[in-house]
């Protein structure tokens, strides 16, 4: 049974591929590797060449917030 086809009987099997933020993740079917994302509300959506711009941006953003955060974080406490 091709594997479009199983995924629309039966439905898809998916698993998170990737944490963009705590809030924002990224999740591919294991069967037929469609891919999916949330979006500004919470729901999922299918990962268009502009979520995954948004995300890498996002991922990009919030990279740079937790690090000055940690720097923060390691200074306060040596003083």
């Amino acid at each position: 049974m091709p594997t479009k086809l199983y995924c629309d009987f039966f439905g898809h099997n998916y698993k998170m591929t990737k944490k963009v933020t705590n809030h924002v993740k990224e999740y591919t079917c294991t069967r037929c590797k469609k891919q999916l994302t949330t979006d500004s509300n919470g729901r999922l959506t299918e990962l268009t060449p502009k979520y995954k711009d948004i995300n890498s941006t996002l991922e990009r953003i919030y990279n740079n917030r937790m690090m000055r955060l940690k720097q923060k974080t390691i200074s306060s406490s040596i003083c």
